[in-house]
């Protein structure tokens, strides 16, 4: 598979950070978040060259387009899940008869399409899937390619997805996104799934639980986020953006000022991601290959 590894993160474990504000509506915070994020990444390529949607990115194989179109042909996944069971089961059979092309045969499918007809088939599919998710009822699970998730799940679980490719497009353009509070349902994601991490690496998860605790974005609400017992003796510390590259894979550790405490946690900051299937090559160090 050319592109990202898969097309969700661990449906088990992709919950939405809590929110106090967001009333009797646990999701409400993470959709709107994620129509955030959906929109700021338009704006971000609308205006692009048609040209550029040709533009390699990091992942091999796939260019802007291609990126666009996996976002597009995710989210219609997601929006069959929550209203159409049957339809998405039959999407399902189409991933295990081609569990190493399906996800790469839906970015190319999509990438085909002249931009602006791209960008209106991934603008169209948010605004649905945003209204869908609204509808869902919040007690409910919904299929995915793994276990069942809440809606709620569902909206986090798109919104990391979103912004991992995101980045990959930032790359590929060149341009320097400004973290936001939202990566907080990233980083939230990305310390469910580490015992997942271990276990598509082959790995017994560690027994203990790990303290984690990231700098918060400049600006965002809370200056520290935590997770985890705070006397746990294995912790892991650094910046919630480079924590969010380092389980999204977008980033080698190597790069990033992150730093663990305990022999578990230094691991885990190896294997850590917060997608479902394998893990792919990931990200050399800066300056590799160049």
């Amino acid at each position: 598979m050319s592109g990202p590894a898969a097309p969700a993160p661990d449906p088990a474990a992709a919950g939405p950070a809590p929110d106090p504000a967001s009333g009797s509506d646990p999701g409400a915070a993470v959709r709107a978040d994620l129509t955030e994020e959906g929109r700021e990444l338009e704006v971000l390529v609308a205006g692009i060259p048609g040209a550029d949607w040709a533009r390699p990115t990091p992942a091999p194989g796939w260019s802007v387009a291609h990126q666009i179109a996996h976002l597009a042909w995710t989210d219609r996944a997601a929006l069959l899940a929550l209203t159409d069971p049957a339809a998405f089961a039959g999407e399902v059979g189409k991933a295990l008869a081609d569990p190493d092309g399906f996800v790469d045969a839906g970015a190319a499918e999509g990438a085909l399409l002249p931009p602006a007809a791209l960008l209106d088939r991934w603008r169209t599919g948010r605004l649905a899937l945003d209204a869908a998710l609204a509808a869902a009822s919040p007690a409910d699970r919904f299929p995915w390619y793994g276990p069942p998730m809440k809606a709620a799940s569902m909206a986090g679980a798109r919104l990391m997805e979103t912004w991992a490719h995101g980045q990959d497009l930032a790359d590929a353009l060149g341009v320097r996104r400004e973290p936001t509070a939202r990566l907080r349902h990233v980083a939230r994601i990305g310390v469910r799934t580490r015992d997942y991490a271990h276990q598509v690496n082959g790995l017994p998860a560690p027994r203990e639980e790990f303290r984690v605790e990231l700098t918060a974005p400049t600006g965002a609400p809370a200056g520290l986020w935590t997770f985890g017992p705070p006397e746990a003796a294995q912790r892991v510390t650094g910046p919630a953006l480079d924590f969010c590259l380092l389980v999204t894979r977008r980033a080698h550790r190597a790069d990033l000022a992150l730093r663990a405490e305990g022999p578990d946690a230094e691991r885990w900051l190896d294997l850590a991601q917060a997608f479902a299937g394998p893990p792919g090559p990931g990200r050399a160090p800066r300056g590799e290959g160049r």
